[in-house]
């Protein structure tokens, strides 16, 4: 450690030379300013700024415009230092070590494996700026989808795409949930949902017919915003991931009906699945309330329905719940409710269909995603976000799960 604490302030000295730069010649001296004008060039002047081999300091010309009295710093732009003190090296370091873990984690990261001092501040900072400007670029692209301007892409036919939907509730701060009504009746709300959209090929299946899903095919998109504006971004992911090439097509969530609205709107003649395990949750949690101290005919009630259901016997299970009569209010109106669920996702509860095709029934690729890609950063304990700090940081997150990131970097310096 003393070694490399001495190699860095070796390369920070050569690295502080290198940046001091000359005075514009004779002739080069003036610049076109944005009022019109022209700045005329003034001094040399000093900036620190932080480098993968410790702080330095530059020194380059400065410009002024005597007419709206503008500065200019061209060098800045030149070594995309502008308007920040940290060099693209450590603001990319700083992007990495902000998505993965809390920001005060982060530092001390950057402390230990780069011998960089930073502040928990600047890793926050940093890390939601490129969140924020990676989310910008991506409405670039989603405005540009809209009209029709898709992404060309090509390559060899797919099997079989899915698409899967789901969404989590994120802990914010109170001036985000102002207005907005808590899960609990009369009690304010403290979180915000975000979604989270996935893709993922499957071209094969074991040998007893259960699907596998293809290695390094699942992607993710993810933000606390409306279903509207989740269903453009996550039509354009499908788009980028060859939803055009796809033989079979396939949206799968819960039964939340914003899934099956955007499923029908971005993704229409795409076969539709309800989760199994999720609708079988529905039978549990009737059960219970049917049978709340009576195991063994819990038990028996859940075999028979649910054997219904696994069988994509939709019809007879809806019948069957009506015709359970109820003196309790409550109850009846709960069964009333559970029938109307199953009766209108009944033909995306064919399970033995699926099944015959090889296809999963299962939404576990996107319960997980909600767990890594949004549980594991935005909720741990004590984390109260904005819903602008937690879309720059799941922006950030999904454009690294997704192996997007370097592209992305090389873009940025390229505009």
């Amino acid at each position: 450690m003393a070694v490399r604490s001495a190699l860095h302030r070796a390369g920070a000295a050569a690295l502080s030379e290198l940046l001091q730069l000359e005075p514009p010649i004779t002739g080069c001296r003036s610049l076109p300013c944005s009022c019109g004008h022209t700045a005329s060039y003034k001094e040399l002047r000093s900036k620190p700024v932080m480098t993968v081999v410790g702080p330095v300091r530059i020194s380059r010309p400065y410009y002024l415009c005597a007419h709206c009295r503008q500065g200019q710093f061209p060098a800045d732009g030149e070594l995309d230092v502008q308007g920040t003190e940290f060099s693209p090296g450590v603001r990319r370091m700083l992007a990495l070590v902000g998505h993965q873990a809390p920001f005060d984690h982060g530092r001390q990261q950057m402390q230990l494996l780069a011998g960089l001092e930073v502040s928990t501040k600047a890793v926050e900072r940093t890390a939601e700026a490129i969140g924020e400007d990676i989310a910008a670029r991506q409405q670039q692209e989603i405005q540009r989808a809209m009209q029709l301007d898709l992404p060309l892409v090509v390559g060899e036919p797919i099997p079989i795409l899915y698409v899967q939907m789901d969404a989590t509730g994120v802990p914010v701060v109170k001036k985000e949930t102002v207005g907005r009504a808590g899960k609990t009746e009369g009690q304010p709300a403290h979180t915000r949902d975000a979604k989270l959209g996935g893709t993922f090929t499957q071209t094969q299946w074991d040998a007893e017919g259960y699907p596998i899903r293809d290695p390094d095919s699942t992607t993710y998109v993810g933000a606390i915003e409306t279903a509207e504006e989740f269903g453009k971004r996550i039509y354009l992911e499908a788009w980028k991931c060859g939803w055009s090439r796809a033989v079979k097509k396939v949206v799968m969530g819960d039964g939340a009906e914003w899934i099956w609205n955007l499923a029908q709107e971005y993704f229409p003649g795409a076969i539709q699945i309800v989760d199994l395990y999720h609708a079988r949750q529905h039978l549990w949690d009737l059960a219970r309330k049917l049978y709340p101290n009576q195991e063994a005919a819990r038990k028996a009630w859940i075999q028979i329905h649910q054997d219904q259901l696994d069988g994509g016997k939709i019809e007879q299970l809806v019948q069957s719940l009506r015709s359970i009569d109820s003196s309790n209010p409550e109850l009846a109106k709960n069964l009333l409710t559970e029938a109307a669920y199953f009766e209108s996702n009944a033909e995306r509860m064919r399970y033995p269909n699926f099944r015959s095709q090889h296809l999963f029934v299962g939404t576990g690729v996107i319960e997980a995603g909600c767990k890594t890609v949004i549980g594991s950063r935005l909720k741990q304990s004590g984390m109260f976000w904005t819903v602008r700090g937690a879309n720059a940081i799941l922006a950030l997150r999904c454009c690294h799960l997704n192996a997007r990131f370097e592209s992305y970097w090389e873009a940025r310096v390229a505009a």
